[in-house]
């Protein structure tokens, strides 16, 4: 079967003609850059609303720049419609990353553009040399993508966090005897 003129895929029977619409998306993941920063913004506001100023995680971030490198972009046909982003942090004694924020257009939800750039974010900072990848999210979400639970009220935010939200994917074989102390971004 071959699609016609319009790209429609045709049957064509004595009985009852089938017709079968194919939407192609060119998703393609880059390394975020300087050039994303708007649309990133209008993705999380979005996502998050004027709200996301106020987490925890935000006030680590607020301490310094996130890593470029490995912090990613998903775009369909030239536009910026997910991003996640990656702050070098200092948890205990354990040289991570902060995976976050992770935000997804509505219009692309539900499509595993989030799970994709959560793997490519993980791999890179295991690449990098990363002791542990850290955020604050849903168990049921990260949990599949390999985030474990830290311990109980190990890590110390620069603010109110449910500790029970708190998870990391440990790189480093003894990350999590090491995740107990302050949580801050380092350079």
């Amino acid at each position: 079967m071959l699609p016609n003129a319009q790209g429609v895929f045709e049957t064509h029977q004595s009985v009852h003609p089938v017709s079968v619409i194919m939407y192609k998306h060119d998703l393609v993941y880059l390394t975020e850059d300087a050039s994303h920063d708007a649309a990133i913004e209008h993705i999380n506001e979005e996502a998050f609303g004027p709200g996301r100023f106020t987490r925890a995680a935000a006030r680590i971030r607020e301490q310094g720049p996130h890593d470029l490198s490995l912090s990613f972009i998903c775009t369909d046909n030239g536009e910026t419609i997910a991003s996640v982003r990656m702050t070098p942090v200092l948890a205990g004694t354990v040289k991570g990353h902060l995976l976050g924020p992770l935000a997804v257009r509505p219009s692309h939800k539900n499509q595993g553009i989030g799970r994709e750039l959560v793997r490519i974010a993980v791999e890179a900072a295991r690449r990098k040399g990363s002791e542990a990848v850290i955020l604050v999210g849903d168990p049921p979400y990260y949990g599949p993508l390999g985030f474990q639970k830290v311990a109980y009220n190990a890590l110390s935010f620069p603010g109110p966090v449910d500790p029970g939200r708190v998870l990391v994917v440990p790189i480093a074989e003894d990350a999590h005897e090491r995740l107990k102390g302050i949580i801050a971004w380092h350079g």
